[in-house]
Order: C-alpha cells, then sequence, then structure tokens
C-alpha cells in the first residue's frame, strides 16, 4: 500500500503569524494533529504539531502571545505519494516524529501520519452480527 492511499487530501495551512492557541483551535476543530505552516520568508513549507504546542505550554509560554513560526519545525521529512507504507513508517521512526507532509511536484498533496497508517495495516474490526428474536 502506498502513501497515497492512506494519507488526508484535506491539510490545515496556516500562516507563520498565527498564534499557538489560533492553531491549536483549528487544529482541535478539524480533530488532527499538525498544521502546515507556509511562510514564504523562512523558507516555504514547515510544520507545526500538537506536540510543539504542548511543549510550549509546559514551558510555560502564552499561546496567546506566542506565534507558529517560532514553533515550527522548518527542517522536514517530506513524503512522495509513491511512498510505500514502509518507507513513510520507517522515515518517522527514524526521525521520531508522527506526521510527514506529502509533496507531489513540489507543491503540498496530502499529510500521512502514524495513525493513518495504523488504519491501514490493521483490518477492520468485524460487525456483531445480529440476532433476530
Amino acid at each position: 500500500m502506498l502513501v497515497r492511499d492512506a494519507m488526508s487530501t484535506v491539510v490545515l495551512t496556516i500562516g507563520p503569524a498565527h498564534t499557538l492557541r489560533q492553531a491549536a483551535a483549528l487544529m482541535s476543530a478539524r480533530r488532527i494533529g499538525a498544521a502546515v505552516v507556509h511562510d514564504p520568508d523562512a523558507g516555504g513549507i514547515g510544520i507545526l504539531t500538537e506536540r510543539d504546542i504542548l511543549n510550549s505550554v509546559g514551558l510555560g509560554q502564552s499561546p496567546d502571545t506566542e506565534h507558529a513560526h517560532a514553533h515550527t519545525t522548518t527542517d522536514v521529512v517530506f513524503a512522495a505519494p509513491s511512498w510505500t507504507l514502509e518507507e513513510a513508517a520507517r522515515a518517522m521512526t527514524h526521525g521520531g516524529f508522527r506526521h510527514l507532509i506529502v509533496l507531489d511536484g513540489g507543491e503540498v498533496a496530502g499529510i500521512v501520519s502514524v495513525r493513518d497508517i495504523i488504519r491501514c495495516w490493521t483490518p477492520a474490526p468485524r460487525r456483531a452480527e445480529q440476532v433476530s428474536v
């Protein structure tokens, strides 16, 4: 199975000036764990994850005054849609992260997470047979 089969194609993209609270609210509303940060002044594409927000708050920083650009990972490992899920899982394990931005032709095509991969690798639970009385 390939990354294109597992990735989410609806991607939250935010700007570097978003506060961490704004980013957290957007991520929470969409029930996702990462946002792509588009910052042309800092090299283009980065990623902000729930862990980045948690680390900031854990340090006592205010989510209302801290901005995404200060917490964005910019040395991102990108995946291709044609990667196998094994390649994606290996990259995540090696890098110690849970999300990969998927690029296709230099453009963001999606995000694949550990959860996406697990869903593909785990068989769907069987539905309980209904018993008529």
